[in-house]
C-alpha cells in the first residue's frame, strides 16, 4: 500500500478500516522533491543559476522547500479522511511533529560539520534550532491540527469550499498575522558580535558590528522584522551563520570571505527559516490540504484535474499580481506572493505527475522517483547529514585527498 505520511517514511498512521488506493504520483512527487534537493545542495556550486536566490526572486532551489510542504498537505489530507479518534490522532501527530523537529535539530543544528571536517558535536550555546526539518514539522502538526479539528467531514451535503472554510480562513488569518508583523514591527539600530570560530572572517579586533535601522517594513536582509524576531526570541547566536545573502552584489564576499568594506550586515547570521516565515510555511501546507481533499473525495481523472488546474492558476495570478504591486517574490522571508507563487507551481507539478503516472500509467519511467519518494526520510538524513558524501570519500587511492569528492570540488567548484 502507499505511502502517505508527509515528507517521509510511514508510521503513525491512524488507524482507520479501509484504505485508500495508492495513488503513485504522491510518492514521485516526494521522490521529486528529494532529487531536486540533491540537485541544487551539490549542483549549485557549480550551476549558481539553480541555487538559492541571494535574496528576491527566486531560483530552482527556491521552489524545494514549498514543494516539501505541499506534498506534506496533499498527504495529511488522505492519512486524516477519517478519524475516529480526535483526541489519539492529535496525539500521534504532536509526536511525529516532534520527532521531525528534534531529528532536525540533529541533522542541521551543527552536530555534522560536513566534507571537510571530519568532526562532530556542536557547542550547545551556538546549536542551530530551525532548519528544514523543523520547518516541515510546524507546517505538519498546523496543517494536521487543522484538519483533524476543522474539518466537517460533508463534502457532499456542504460543498468543497463550505466543508472546508475554517481551513481558508486559518490560512488568511496567518498570512494577515504574517504580513502584520512583516510590514508593522519597528525595527532599531542593533549590534551583534562575531566570534572567530563562527565567521568566515580571519580572526581580527574588530568583531563587533552595528547595523542601522530605525525603519518598520523594510523588506532587506538587514532591517526586516523577521529576523529582529529571530533574534530577539532565538538568540543571535542560534541563526544561521552562512545566509545566502552573502551573495549579493554589496557583500563582496570573496573565496568564503566577507571583506571588512562591506555592509556591517553582510556578517551578520539570518534563518531562512524563522519563526515569523513559518506562519506562511504553514500556509502552503493548508493549500496542500485542498488539493489533498480533491484527490480524496473526487474518483474522477478529470474532475480532479480540473479542479487543481483551476486552483493552481487561481493562486499563480494572485501570487503574480501581489508580486506586480510590489510583494517581493522572497524565500528567506517566504513571502505571501512567493507562497502563492511557489503552492501554484507545486500544484501545476503535481498535476503533470498524476497524470503520467496514475493516468496514462508512466511507471516505469519514473520508478526511481517513486522508490526515492518511499524512502525519501531515510536519503534526507543522509544528504543533509553529508553521511554519504563522507561515505564516499571514504575511498581514495594512496593519499586520503585522492578521492572523488576532492577532486569534483577541487575541479568545479573551486575553480568557478
Amino acid at each position: 500500500m502507499t505511502n502517505y505520511e508527509p515528507l517521509l517514511d510511514a508510521e503513525d498512521r491512524p488507524v482507520t478500516h479501509t484504505r485508500p488506493p495508492r495513488v503513485a504520483s504522491l510518492d514521485v512527487f516526494r521522490g521529486l522533491c528529494v532529487f531536486l534537493m540533491m540537485l541544487v545542495d551539490y549542483g549549485g556550486s557549480v550551476l549558481p543559476i539553480i541555487a538559492h536566490s541571494p535574496w528576491n526572486g527566486a531560483h530552482l532551489a527556491d521552489v524545494v522547500m514549498p514543494f516539501f510542504l505541499f506534498i506534506v498537505g496533499v498527504s495529511l489530507a488522505l492519512v486524516y479522511k477519517k478519524v475516529p479518534d480526535r483526541f489519539e490522532a492529535t496525539w500521534r501527530a504532536v509526536i511525529r511533529a516532534l520527532k521531525l523537529f528534534f531529528l532536525g535539530v540533529i541533522l542541521q543544528g551543527g552536530y555534522f560539520h560536513g566534507v571537510t571536517s571530519m568532526t562532530y558535536g556542536v557547542d550547545i550555546e551556538r546549536i542551530r534550532w530551525l532548519g528544514i526539518l523543523q520547518r516541515i514539522s510546524i507546517g505538519y502538526i498546523v496543517a494536521a491540527l487543522c484538519e483533524i479539528w476543522l474539518s466537517y467531514q460533508t463534502w457532499r451535503v456542504m460543498g468543497f469550499f463550505k466543508t472546508y472554510y475554517p481551513h481558508w480562513c486559518l490560512a488568511i488569518s496567518l498570512s494577515a498575522i504574517y504580513a502584520g508583523l512583516l510590514y508593522g514591527l519597528y525595527v532599531p539600530d542593533w549590534q551583534f558580535k562575531v566570534s572567530p570560530a563562527a565567521s568566515l572572517l580571519p580572526s581580527n579586533d574588530s568583531s563587533v558590528y552595528m547595523v542601522k535601522c530605525s525603519v518598520r517594513g523594510d523588506l532587506g536582509p538587514a532591517c526586516n522584522s523577521a529576523g529582529m524576531i529571530d533574534r530577539y526570541v532565538l538568540g543571535i547566536d542560534h541563526l544561521y551563520a552562512k545566509p545566502v545573502y552573502r551573495n549579493l552584489k554589496e557583500c563582496n564576499i570573496f573565496n568564503g570571505q566577507v571583506p571588512e568594506s562591506s555592509p556591517s550586515w553582510c556578517h551578520a547570521p539570518f534563518d531562512p527559516e524563522g519563526i515569523l516565515s513559518s506562519l506562511t510555511a504553514a500556509v502552503t501546507c493548508i493549500i496542500g490540504l485542498q488539493y489533498g481533499h480533491i484527490l480524496a473525495h473526487l474518483q474522477d481523472h478529470k474532475r480532479r484535474l480540473e479542479n487543481w488546474s483551476l486552483f493552481s492558476v487561481s493562486l499563480l495570478a494572485i501570487g503574480l499580481f501581489l508580486a506586480f504591486i510590489g510583494i517581493p517574490v522572497n524565500k528567506s522571508l517566504y513571502t505571501i506572493s512567493y507562497m502563492l507563487i511557489t503552492s501554484a507551481s507545486a500544484g501545476i507539478t503535481f498535476c503533470i505527475l498524476y497524470l503520467l503516472v496514475d493516468v496514462y500509467g508512466f511507471r516505469r519511467v519514473t520508478f526511481v522517483l517513486e522508490w526515492m519518494g518511499i524512502h525519501s526520510l531515510s536519503i534526507f538524513v543522509l544528504v543533509s547529514s553529508n553521511l554519504a558524501v563522507i561515505a564516499v570519500q571514504g575511498f581514495y587511492l594512496h593519499n586520503p585527498k585522492n578521492n572523488i569528492v576532492h577532486w569534483i570540488i577541487t575541479c568545479f567548484v573551486d575553480k568557478r
